[in-house]
This record gives C-alpha cells, sequence and structure tokens, in this order.
C-alpha cells in the first residue's frame, strides 16, 4: 500500500456551495491545493477516497476548498473531521535546504566533534523560523530546541541520517 502524509484536516463546511474548512499540516498549501490536483480523504471506517480540488482560497487561518462533483453542503458534510493526504510519491523534490517535515524527524543530531546530541522528535513553526526538537540520548536530559538558522544546522545529510550542528553557548542548560 501508497504511504501518505498528512496535508490537512477537515473541521467544518463553510457556506452552502459546497466547500469545506481546512487547518492545513503543510508548508505548501498553494501547491496542494491547486485547481486540479488529488488528495485522498481519510476517515474512521471508512475506505479512502479520493478527491479533486475545484477550487483553494485563503478565509482567515484555514483553506477553503472545493471539489469537482461537490456542488452543494450536503455533498461534503460527510467529510467532517476527515483527514486529507498526500501519496509520498507525489511529493516534488525540493530544492536547496528545504526539507519535509518527515524527512528530518528520526535524524541524529552530531557536532563536529562527533558528539551525538540526540534524535529529532518534532518541529516547531513558532514564527520566524522553525525549530527543531532533539529528543537527548541520555535520559532525565532537557529537549534542546534547535533554532534552523545557517549559523547553527550546518549541514543536514538525509543519507547517513544526520544534521551537523554548531551548539551556541548557552543553548544547552
Amino acid at each position: 500500500m501508497a504511504e501518505y502524509l498528512n496535508v490537512g484536516k477537515i473541521v467544518n463546511t463553510q457556506g452552502i456551495k459546497g466547500e469545506v474548512r481546512v487547518i492545513s499540516k503543510t508548508d505548501f498549501a498553494d501547491e496542494r491545493y491547486q485547481k486540479g490536483n488529488v488528495l485522498t480523504l481519510f476517515q474512521d471506517g471508512k475506505a479512502p477516497k479520493e478527491l479533486t480540488i475545484k477550487t483553494h482560497r485563503k478565509h482567515k487561518n484555514f483553506d477553503i476548498l472545493s471539489f469537482e462533483d461537490h456542488p452543494w453542503i450536503n455533498d461534503v458534510e460527510i467529510y467532517r473531521d476527515g483527514i486529507l493526504k498526500i501519496a509520498k510519491d507525489e511529493l516534488e523534490e525540493l530544492e536547496g535546504n528545504n526539507f519535509y517535515y518527515h524527512q528530518i524527524i528520526g535524524l541524529s543530531v552530531v557536532d563536529e566533534t562527533g558528539h551525538e546530541y540526540g534524535k529529532i522528535s518534532e518541529i516547531l513553526s513558532p514564527g520566524a523560523n522553525d525549530v527543531w526538537v532533539v529528543k537527548p540520548n541520555e535520559k532525565g536530559q532537557k529537549d534542546i530546541l534547535l533554532p534552523y538558522i545557517e549559523s547553527v544546522v550546518l549541514n543536514v545529510d538525509l543519507e547517513t541520517k544526520s544534521i551537523l550542528v554548531d551548539i551556541p553557548e548557552g543553548l544547552i542548560d
């Protein structure tokens, strides 16, 4: 079976013309929700269903979508709480120092001396730059919050599954 990645969650309907409100889990909303793109809807106890995007617009913190052949609210009400996903093999290669979250989570964090701090457990997006949360190898240590900036993250090597870092003084207690 194909592997899928979460793009967003349908949280409600919007108006009566078959639109849904989506809380997105993607940094590429404009690309993911282009007219004609196909997303797969996953709902508990139901077979996955492919939906073709008809329209996309932003409204407050939501992405508002409509789907081909779903002109009315009654057609989409049943999709509430469904998760929209994209097949992993449909992802495009990212250029430069851009990565998908699933590529970063689980990588080892090491410095130039070879000291391993731990593995990336999650990625936070609080503002200007992402923060990578490092789960330490040693029990009892606090998570390390690593800002994703050039001076700290020196290199990401997906083949060796490691991230070379320069930890500034004071970042770790």
